[in-house]
């Protein structure tokens, strides 16, 4: 069986889940990056793979994909190692709106605002703006709030194994604890933060580690 191929930069989120995944399944694949914040993403190569020029994009044995829910789904389902997707249809359906969570509201406010403006305007040699980092807080804590609550007691976000929910939001949170704002944020999320002491020792969690430049 060919290995796949992922298409992003190794510092987007959503392309670490798609890494997290093969790793936790233990299978070999190719990174190939795409530096959607240098204009790379709206190339016409990359275009024919993703026509919104976002990342990632998937390739197996001639089989192309985007999306990256779709991409952990396929990945689960296609490839041996341990399953992602509790078989539990409770659980499960927790994993499902955790993950629609982060998409419909979390990454915007957490990514998009709130470490965009802490962490790579900076880096860029600008200054973040702080109204926009205050607009984002209302919707980041209750994006935290949320996930604290439906973790309940469980080791995982959706239950006593790691899932596809661990893989999402993992990447999320290593960003938001480079910021200042995050001990706030987290004061009150006891159960995440000890989540986070668990998941970041995963080896999967060590060898995806973004890189930038």
């Amino acid at each position: 069986m060919a290995a796949p191929v992922i298409y992003g930069p190794s510092f987007s989120t959503y392309t670490r889940t798609a890494r997290l995944i093969l790793d936790e399944k233990g299978v070999e694949y190719e990174l190939r990056p795409v530096n959607v914040i240098t204009g790379e993403g709206q190339r016409p190569e990359h275009i024919e793979r993703h026509p919104f020029g976002k990342v990632p994009s998937f390739e197996h044995e001639g089989f192309s994909i985007y999306e990256t829910i779709a991409i952990a789904r396929y990945c689960d389902r296609v490839f041996s190692g341990p399953s992602l997707q509790p078989s539990d249809p409770k659980q499960a359906a927790r994993m499902d709106q955790i993950i629609a969570i982060l998409d419909s509201y979390g990454y915007a406010a957490i990514i998009g605002k709130l470490v965009w403006q802490r962490l790579v305007v900076p880096m860029q040699g600008g200054q973040g703006d702080e109204s926009v980092v205050q607009g984002s807080m209302e919707t980041a804590r209750r994006c935290i709030s949320e996930f604290e609550r439906l973790k309940g007691s469980n080791e995982f976000l959706a239950g006593p194994q790691i899932s596809l929910a661990d893989c999402f939001i993992a990447p999320v949170f290593a960003f938001l604890l480079m910021t200042p704002d995050a001990e706030a944020l987290l004061h009150e999320a006891p159960g995440l933060s000890q989540w986070w002491d668990t998941i970041q020792q995963r080896p999967s969690l060590q060898k995806t580690q973004p890189q930038f430049g």
